[in-house]
């Protein structure tokens, strides 16, 4: 029985019919590129301050964890800076948790989420899941948010949830503070910045708007530029009242006491857990340099990312660059492809690739 035959036989809610799980292609290559990590792993250093954590926690495995992540929360909150409290930052597993929690809050039945596409593959899910309507803007050609449109949408839609993703994902534009406050000014309901790169950025940051905006929410992830995507940890800063509407959605002990050890070590060494940042920055500028030097266009990027193209069948330049060994994704505008920011060496496999990769395509047409 074919899984589509199974699924009939389901009682299964009619707009998960023809869904797919979403996911990244997981391949065994040499160098795999496509999912926007943090090529450098925890030092040895670190490693160590995680085990010992982890071994001082382990006798008390057979008790729940702190269901407010207090001492996590807390961290974070230095961290982050700008005066927060712990009791302004909502910790769970991974920003897409706590993007659910946005909208089991805010969102729902009878309630609309507007966002500014292309942007995260995941965003519709988000609301297909939590029965909220999903409204989208399209970008500028350059996919900056254009603040007329957006001012439109907002007239027109009165979304209850808006989501500005910068930089944005997958073209690693930004949006500034003052498009953003723009934004805030316009909608009654609740904004959401995704800010899922920004220690890869030199924009500043919404957690400056906070004060003056209670109806705003900035989300952050470990996964990127703390090298902890393994640890599966997101964050949000938002006025207190903000973070106690998400502490009643939330699952009951939904943050494991071994996440919350290790996580709490991360934060502990920020500064080396992302030492590496400014050397991604430096190989992402040089690579898209790079690319350009060869004729392709590239979307300016200010994350760990950057689209590059166009291809007149991406799908088969796609399966090129796996054909050597490298792994990029194909997501976002069709004629592009997108990579993310490897190690020197996995870079320099990607520019032999790419190379390899542009010579067929301008060779066929």
């Amino acid at each position: 029985m074919s899984l589509d035959s199974a699924w009939i036989a389901l009682p299964l809610r009619p707009e998960l019919v023809d869904a797919r799980p979403y996911g990244a292609p997981q391949m065994d290559l040499p160098v795999c590129l496509n999912v926007n990590e943090n090529p450098y792993p925890p030092s040895e250093a670190v490693q160590r301050d995680m085990v010992e954590a982890v071994t001082h926690c382990l006798p008390t495995m057979n008790r729940y964890p702190d269901r407010e992540a207090r001492s996590l929360r807390s961290k974070l909150a230095s961290y982050l800076g700008h005066g927060l409290t712990p009791e302004q930052v909502w910790v769970a597993n991974g920003s897409n948790e706590v993007m659910i929690h946005v909208l089991q809050a805010f969102g729902g039945p009878g309630r609309r989420v507007l966002t500014f596409t292309p942007s995260y593959s995941m965003y519709p899910e988000y609301a297909r899941d939590t029965h909220t309507e999903y409204v989208t803007v399209p970008r500028a050609p350059d996919f900056h948010i254009d603040p007329e449109l957006a001012a439109q949408a907002i007239e027109e839609h009165q979304p209850d949830v808006v989501v500005i993703a910068t930089p944005n994902n997958p073209t690693g534009t930004v949006t500034d503070l003052d498009q953003i406050e723009q934004i805030l000014q316009a909608t009654p309901g609740i904004v959401l910045v995704d800010e899922a790169y920004q220690e890869f950025s030199n924009a500043p940051t919404a957690l400056s708007l906070l004060p003056r905006y209670p109806h705003l929410a900035v989300c952050r992830t470990m996964s990127k530029a703390f090298a902890f995507a393994g640890g599966r940890v997101g964050y949000l800063a938002a006025s207190e009242a903000f973070v106690d509407a998400l502490r009643v959605v939330r699952l009951p002990y939904h943050l494991s006491a071994l996440t919350q050890t290790v996580a709490a070590v991360a934060v502990d060494h920020a500064d080396e857990m992302m030492a590496q940042v400014g050397h991604l920055r430096d190989l992402r500028d040089a690579a898209i340099d790079a690319a350009r030097a060869l004729g392709l266009t590239v979307v300016d990027s200010q994350a760990n990312f950057f689209l590059f193209g166009p291809f007149k069948d991406r799908h088969l330049a796609w399966q090129r660059f796996v054909d050597d060994g490298v792994l990029v994704r194909e997501t976002g505008p069709e004629p592009y492809l997108r990579v993310c920011v490897g190690t020197d060496e996995e870079m320099d496999r990607f520019h032999t690739a790419l190379a390899d990769v542009w010579a067929m395509e301008r060779s066929t047409g």
